[in-house]
């Protein structure tokens, strides 16, 4: 397992790069299903848009001005953080900052660094404006197309998406948080539905207040969502961040099958869980006992497929809001039957102790197949008024 990339470089390429610790393997590769996200999202509703489904809004904006006092705090702050924090890593001493996660959560930074990369930032936007400055500020319309608008979407997606991972987390092991109430401000124990559910309706008030087509805009992101939980599943293999499935302790029957697709003990795993490995000196020196199935594998490799299985029908589905639907059930179905072999927290629901990922993926399931029947009951209703 590589719980950072200095793990992974020094066993793939056989270089100790200290730095590399900073970055985890798991935010790596949620870093890259955001970025992967975006790019298949933005090619989507620029087709829609170029098939005159999705149409820009237009705003006005006052250009020539030079920074204002806010514009300067803003950058200040943020290059501040920056640097109290992000730098600070790479400039203190290396007993404040060997563990990244909990530095970053810590009150240390550096000072100097923060200031300093404070000040840039806030010096950048001064010259920045003043470059553009004009003897009279005016006003001036500019067309803003959906696609246009994608990298708001996505900050707001990670916001939020953190935000609800971080809280149904919390809700499932709440036994847990009463007895640490500081544990919501660690890292560890993210759950997936908490954060699509909460990044959807950060994107749904986002969606309403800019006037983009909601439906058309579910349907461009249905293949993205997809491919984005395949990315991230990665994250969760390689670090081994306890996303893996029950013991499994039958031998491997698949001769041409290595035996880690079949069976894991995820040595050197990021939750520093179970047994200490013989001979291993320092953090993440620990595998789980008996080997278990590695369910994020199998994820990634389920939802690779639905994605292609998305991305092939996208321009088939006519009736706006189906290809959503679809992913709804596609995502459920894979959802439910793998936490058949999965590690989770079963919760009490009506003499049934289920996970909370099965009810969540259960509904959805449900939901994707109510809205189905009645975007095409609705088509169909409308066809016929139209054809009377």
């Amino acid at each position: 397992m590589y719980p950072n990339l200095q793990f992974a470089f020094k066993d793939i390429f056989g270089v100790d790069w200290q730095f590399l610790r900073f970055v985890n393997s798991f935010g790596f590769f949620v870093a890259i299903s955001f970025i992967l996200a975006a790019v298949f999202l933005t090619m989507e509703l620029r087709r829609k848009s170029k098939q005159g489904l999705l149409y820009p809004t237009e705003m006005q904006v006052m250009v020539g001005q030079p920074a204002t006092f806010g514009e300067l705090l803003l950058n200040f702050l943020l290059g501040f953080l920056l640097g109290y924090k992000i730098l600070a890593l790479f400039i203190m001493d290396n007993s404040a900052t060997q563990d990244p996660q909990a530095f970053i959560f810590s009150p240390i930074g550096s000072w100097p660094a923060g200031i300093i990369l404070g000040l840039l930032f806030a010096g950048l936007k001064w010259y920045d404006k003043n470059k553009q400055k004009l003897p009279k500020p005016e006003k001036r319309t500019v067309r803003i197309w959906p696609h246009d608008r994608v990298g708001e979407m996505t900050i707001l997606a990670l916001v939020f998406g953190l935000i609800g991972a971080k809280l149904f987390d919390t809700f499932e092991n709440w036994d847990t948080f009463i007895k640490d109430p500081s544990s919501i401000f660690s890292v560890s124990g993210l759950t997936f539905y908490g954060g699509l559910i909460c990044a959807a309706l950060a994107i749904w008030w986002y969606a309403k207040k800019h006037k983009i087509g909601f439906w058309h805009l579910n349907d461009a992101a249905a293949p993205a969502l997809m491919l984005a939980y395949a990315t991230g599943r990665i994250g969760c293999q390689v670090a081994g961040d306890g996303d893996w499935g029950i013991a499994n302790t039958k031998p491997n029957p698949f001769s041409w099958l290595p035996d880690w697709m079949w069976a894991y003990k995820y040595p050197h795993n990021v939750n520093e869980v179970d047994t200490p490995i013989p001979g291993c000196v320092g953090k993440y020196c620990y595998e789980l006992k008996e080997a278990a199935f590695p369910t994020p594998f199998y994820e990634t490799v389920v939802c690779l497929v639905l994605f292609v299985i998305l991305w092939s029908l996208r321009k088939k589905l006519k009736v706006p809001g189906t290809l959503f639907a679809l992913y709804l059930m596609l995502n459920g179905l894979e959802r439910f039957f793998i936490e058949k072999i999965r590690v989770n927290t079963r919760i009490k629901l009506f003499g049934f102790q289920p996970t909370q990922a099965e009810v969540i993926s259960t509904l959805l399931f449900l939901s994707g197949l109510v809205l189905w029947v009645i975007l095409y009951r609705k088509r169909k209703a409308t066809e016929l008024i139209g054809n009377k």
